[in-house]
């Protein structure tokens, strides 16, 4: 198997267990204060990416030169996790995983500003019908509210994290000095969490961790392990083997494993209607990566 077919399995896993925290966050996320979430989320991760790291032979001191880059990274997929969870206190999950598959279009802008990565006209289709699908979704299949450009306030406060994450894919690629992927994944992490200590301080003081219902630990455990530490090493691991746009492409299956989420925790599946627009994004998907299986296609 080659490595870029590696790459496309490790962003197939990356989509369900990004899906998880969706559902999982809507619930918690009036609970705890985002800052502090991630801040302990960031820090449980770093912790265990370093444990996996350490044990591996992957921390050697060369690899964190320059530690400004991962103050950046960090700074960006921080922005991104605090910004998701202050969406969900008031976005439904379903329309917040469909705010999540606009990156795509948003990581093909910025691949092609920061590393010149071409856009195909085929990929162009492909993006601008996940678009589409993504906001049949975002305006609940309401085509005034699409008229009258009627969106939630969790879901535009989530699009300005999905910009952060959608910088945040081709800089990894472009500040990568041949760094393990895993041990690029720990400083990104280590870098986060003291920025958000930094920054959410107050809030961190302000939690009562003692009394924090049990989902909520749950959910934060969740985040910080299967979210957060799984999900950088695989992130970072296929944007160092696929273009930006094709790495970010596999969000559009986030809306699907969403809803089987939401059915396997207990709430209805959504309606009819919307479900057209999660076709729409799951053609986009097909359309980005129908060739990748061939040999030829393998090695892009």
């Amino acid at each position: 198997m080659t490595m870029a077919l590696r790459a496309h399995g490790a962003m197939l896993l990356f989509s369900v267990l990004v899906a998880g925290s969706f559902s999982l966050g809507v619930l918690i996320a009036n609970d705890i204060a985002p800052m502090a979430l991630n801040a302990v989320r960031f820090l449980i991760a770093a912790v265990v990416i370093g444990a996996v790291a350490g044990l591996g032979g992957k921390m050697r001191r060369s690899y964190f030169t320059a530690p400004w880059r991962y103050l950046l990274m960090g700074a960006l997929f921080a922005s991104y996790f605090v910004l998701m969870f202050y969406g969900l206190q008031t976005a439904e999950a379903v329309s917040a995983s469909a705010v999540f598959t606009l990156t795509p279009v948003l990581s093909g802008i910025f691949g092609w500003l920061l590393l010149r990565q071409v856009t195909t006209p085929r990929m162009a289709l492909a993006l601008a019908i996940g678009a589409a699908g993504a906001l049949w979704v975002i305006f609940r299949a309401d085509l005034a509210a699409l008229r009258a450009f009627d969106i939630g306030q969790g879901e535009m406060i989530y699009f300005v994290g999905c910009v952060a994450h959608a910088i945040y894919t081709p800089v990894v690629r472009k500040l990568n000095r041949g760094e393990p992927a895993i041990a690029f994944t720990f400083g990104t992490l280590v870098a986060g969490a003291l920025v958000l200590c930094v920054v959410g301080w107050g809030d961190l003081r302000a939690t009562d961790w003692l009394n924090l219902p049990v989902l909520v630990w749950i959910g934060l455990f969740y985040v910080a392990i299967f979210a957060s530490a799984a999900t950088f090493v695989l992130l970072q691991f296929a944007t160092l083997h696929l273009p930006s746009a094709k790495v970010m492409a596999y969000t559009y299956l986030t809306p699907s494993w969403v809803i089987v989420w939401q059915l396997a925790l207990g709430n209805p599946a959504p309606g009819g209607l919307i479900l057209v627009g999660i076709a729409l994004t799951i053609v986009a998907l097909w359309l980005l990566l129908e060739d990748a299986a061939k040999p030829k296609a393998a090695q892009v």
